[in-house]
């Protein structure tokens, strides 16, 4: 029994180690299993090739949203796929967005770098595409404050009528002398390209017609280079040899684009010189501000304030000019391709307005169906079907999976706006949607089933400005004008995507006067 007792009291200190090691052994694995469950990866899409990853299978005819959107199909709402180098993730429905853009809104606030944005947009200084941080927030209060906010939008409404008069009267005049052919692309891009010059730099360029079509193929050419795919960025290491030849047609865009640039910055500082030498008010448009700004000590995070002023003057006129006017062309389009909604539009306007004006901008709360137009056209052809890229600055999950630090994030917005359990028939262009069983759906980002300016931190901050200018060019076109497709048939709806989505086809039409000429006499 002595012994029995000893060796019980011998062996215990082992059976107790025993049992602990076992317990941790236990724990562990416990924890490795809670582990991979909490960083499960979401499914890659088939498919991928060495190196290059997934780009093939989007570097067909067909638009890259729809081509995700398939994906979706057969990988669920929440996949991913690689360009090159970089995982990306694909969100394609409105709970994965929500998750993205509410829980996760700081984690996605960053933008990736790309070789686009760091020759176009002055080494990443451009207010949308710059990465999160001191910078970015700096730049965007800014703007939110002196350029987009209700208030100045509201300050600024007479800039916006006397655009769309001075295109008013010009196509009323060149009317008079029978059938005339207008290219739609032209006739909005002179109206938003001007708003948004004299908003931002206090000129116009109707002056010079040559130097106005020189500068609006410049910034195209930018936006295209943007949106375009470039294989260093794909595959990083291969960027020395410049095998697509882009390094050197953005840094030539660049060049360009800077030039101009620097000459309305020169001007500037010169105005304001002989004004505070004549004792004149120097605040007159947004590089003014940020020039006061810098004469009162604002420092831009540590970066070149000429640099800055020019990124920023040239993000915003950029950024307002190629997204309402491309949007405005899918708008006219749908119009042309459903005359009833067109028919109604117009009755809308005659009843609203009457027959002996045009509209201004204090119309514009009452024209109700003239904006269910606009939502339902940003429905269905939003201005980036895939919106920008997000990246992701820490790990996050979504929809149950572990996303890493450093991915990027498409979020499929077309597709979720065609979801046909949110929208019945979701491919058909139903304004009336937005007046009935739609009408508390607003475009702001608090919708997650219609964001077509994004959502989140990063969301679009131009909307109000961008809807005001749409607004008030459809009303007056439409109540102006009877609109014809140059050849009588319906329009081409082939859409081109790049950064923005537009359309593939020029867009001809014959304006004919529909009021008494005193209506365009008096405007």
């Amino acid at each position: 029994m002595e012994l029995q007792n000893l060796l019980s009291q011998s062996t215990l200190p082992f059976t107790i180690i025993g049992l602990l090691s076992l317990l941790f052994v236990l724990s562990s694995l416990s924890r490795t299993r809670r582990s991979r469950t909490a960083k499960k990866a979401p499914p890659e899409a088939g498919g991928a090739w060495p190196l290059i990853g997934h780009l093939h299978l989007l570097s067909g005819s067909q638009a890259p949203h729809v081509t995700l959107g398939n994906m979706a199909d057969k990988y669920g709402p929440v996949f991913t796929i690689r360009f090159g180098v970089h995982k990306t993730l694909i969100v394609s429905n409105s709970e994965m967005a929500k998750e993205c853009f509410t829980v996760n809104d700081k984690a996605f606030a960053s933008r990736p770098k790309t070789q686009a944005f760091e020759n176009l947009g002055y080494n990443n200084s451009m207010m949308g595409l710059s990465p999160y941080g001191s910078y970015w927030r700096q730049i965007r209060k800014i703007a939110n404050l002196e350029l987009l906010s209700t208030h100045r939008v509201e300050s600024l409404k007479h800039v916006q009528e006397s655009e769309v008069k001075t295109a008013m009267n010009e196509s009323y005049n060149k009317s008079c002398s029978g059938k005339v052919v207008t290219d739609m692309k032209k006739w909005f891009g002179d109206i938003t390209h001007n708003v948004m010059f004299r908003t931002i730099v206090g000129k116009r360029f109707d002056e010079d017609r040559e130097e106005n079509e020189r500068i609006q193929k410049t910034f195209r050419d930018l936006v295209h280079l943007n949106g375009s795919f470039v294989i260093s960025d794909a595959l990083p290491y291969l960027r020395w040899l410049d095998l697509d030849g882009k390094e050197k047609e953005t840094k030539k865009i660049a060049k360009e684009v800077d030039g101009f640039a620097q000459v309305l910055l020169d001007e500037h500082k010169r105005k304001r010189k002989g004004g505070a030498e004549e004792g004149q008010d120097k605040q007159h448009d947004f590089m003014d501000v940020l020039l006061s700004m810098v004469e009162k000590g604002e420092d831009f995070d540590g970066r070149d304030a000429d640099i800055t002023i020019k990124a920023t003057c040239l993000s915003l006129i950029i950024a307002g000019t190629d997204t309402t006017t491309g949007t405005m062309i899918w708008i006219l389009s749908l119009l042309l391709n459903n005359r009833e909604v067109l028919s109604r539009a117009v009755n809308e306007l005659d009843a609203q307005i009457g027959r002996d004006r045009l509209p201004v901008e204090s119309d514009l709360k009452n024209l109700v169906y003239l904006q269910a137009i606009i939502k339902e056209a940003l429905r269905l052809y939003p201005v980036g079907p895939l919106g920008l890229a997000h990246e992701s600055m820490e790990d996050c999950t979504v929809g149950g999976y572990h996303v890493p630090a450093g991915t990027r994030l498409l979020t499929n917005i077309s597709r979720i706006q065609r979801d046909p359990l949110v929208f019945p028939n979701p491919l058909e262009f139903r304004p009336e949607r937005f007046i009935t069983t739609h009408k508390d759906m607003d475009l702001r980002g608090h919708h997650f089933d219609y964001i077509p300016f994004g959502a989140g931190r990063r969301m679009c901050p131009g909307l109000s400005f961008a809807l005001q200018i749409m607004q008030l060019t459809f009303a007056n076109l439409l109540h102006g004008f009877d609109v014809e497709t140059s050849d009588g048939g319906l329009v081409d709806m082939t859409e081109f995507v790049g950064l923005t989505n537009i359309k593939a086809t020029p867009l001809q039409v014959i304006l004919t006067p529909r009021l008494s000429p005193q209506v365009y006499a008096k405007n």
